[in-house]
């Protein structure tokens, strides 16, 4: 994290970087609540910035300082500058939960691994990958597989662990389940369709609209279909998904439903999709929040697990990076093709911010510290 280098004033000495910044919440009011109206939340442009800010350095023994390559922006980045994420960290912040890179320097308690090493890395808490370099803990950084683009690395966290923790930790899935998947064109919804083949598992993946039926075909859906906006195109939806389920050998439904729609739609049909005794776990709610009725949930005997990693993470430390590593071999097998779906420059980082406040992120966004670092920047 850069947070401990918040100020203006710096020693002469101070290493400074790029970093983007976030200096306010463009969805809360001077008093810390949330706008009403959404069309009065101020654009995030206005509340982003490329700054130049002091380098982090090794302060305890089980640090890692990663030079970044690549970075990941995704949904919840452009959620939690609105100030609208479940967590809201300490103003101003470099956001950013995902870096892949290379080794700059480590703490003299690291063992594994050594400067240059290629590596991706989370910041659950602290954030801060969208600079130059970052500070981690160790237990956070993993070796990148040789033959995968650091590119194409840059957002496992945001998309793929809270997708593995929903299938395999909550979901349990097993080789033949059927798992049904919504806003299945994001990062989350491709990297549950990626994990879901991997596992064995049969996928179902739905999406709002025509237009983005293409994405999950090309990580392997085995059906799409496309569940609208409104209650006769969620009812569509799900009488054609009981005439593919039934199809595929699933009579009474998904095994599992990863959601992350909610809205009406939770009701209208993916109640209606899970098999009795299933597990709808709840990733996030793109289309808003509605009440979820008791009673539907106990005639169906439906499950239903809200689906966060972190804490997970935490409580079971060796189980987490043993599921780390099992999707990082899911890619070095090649039983997983990570994409880098667009790449922006620093430059142009907030443009990739802006894509998810306009509900046009689709897949792997990453931004590229890289290219052209050795022409602007004097010395890392």
């Amino acid at each position: 994290s850069c947070q401990h280098f918040i100020g203006t004033s710096y020693p002469e000495r101070t290493a400074m970087m790029r970093a983007i910044r976030c200096h306010r919440f463009a969805a809360l009011d001077s008093s810390g609540r949330i706008l009403k109206d959404a069309s009065s939340y101020a654009p995030l442009r206005s509340v982003l910035a490329i700054e130049e800010i002091p380098q982090p350095i090794i302060e305890d023994p089980s640090d890692v300082l990663i030079q970044t390559h690549y970075a990941g922006v995704q949904y919840p980045d452009a959620l939690q500058a609105q100030g609208l994420y479940q967590h809201r960290p300490p103003l101003p912040y470099t956001p950013g939960l995902d870096v892949a890179g290379t080794v700059l320097q480590i703490g003299n308690r690291v063992s594994g691994f050594s400067v240059g090493d290629r590596v991706v890395a989370q910041a659950p808490m602290e954030l801060g990958c969208l600079a130059d370099a970052v500070r981690v803990n160790a237990n956070d950084v993993y070796h990148a597989p040789d033959n995968v683009a650091l590119s194409r690395l840059a957002n496992i966290g945001r998309n793929y662990f809270a997708s593995y923790h929903s299938l395999k930790v909550i979901g349990n899935v097993q080789k033949g389940d059927l798992v049904l998947v919504d806003g299945a064109s994001g990062g989350v919804g491709m990297a549950t369709i990626e994990l879901g083949k991997a596992m064995g598992a049969k996928v179902i993946a739905g999406v709002s609209s025509e237009g983005k039926a293409q994405y999950p075909k090309d990580v392997g859906a085995d059906v799409v279909l496309c569940y609208g906006r409104d209650k006769s195109t969620h009812k569509s939806f799900k009488d054609s998904f009981r005439r593919a389920s039934t199809e595929m050998g699933h009579p009474q439904g998904a095994d599992v439903v990863v959601d992350v729609v909610q809205g009406s739609l939770f009701e209208d049909a993916l109640m209606s999709c899970v098999k009795p005794l299933g597990t709808i776990c709840l990733v996030g709610f793109t289309a808003g929040q509605k009440p979820i009725r008791p009673g539907l949930v106990l005639i169906k005997e439906a499950a239903i697990v809200g689906s966060l990693w972190g804490r997970w993470a935490r409580e079971n430390p060796k189980g987490h990076r043993q599921n780390v590593e099992e999707m990082l071999k899911f890619m070095e097998t090649g039983a997983i093709r990570p994409r880098a779906d667009r790449i922006f420059s620093v430059a142009d980082s907030i443009e990739a911010f802006e894509l998810f406040e306009d509900n046009k992120g689709r897949g792997n966004t990453v931004i590229d510290f890289a290219t052209g670092r050795a022409s602007t920047r004097s010395k890392l």
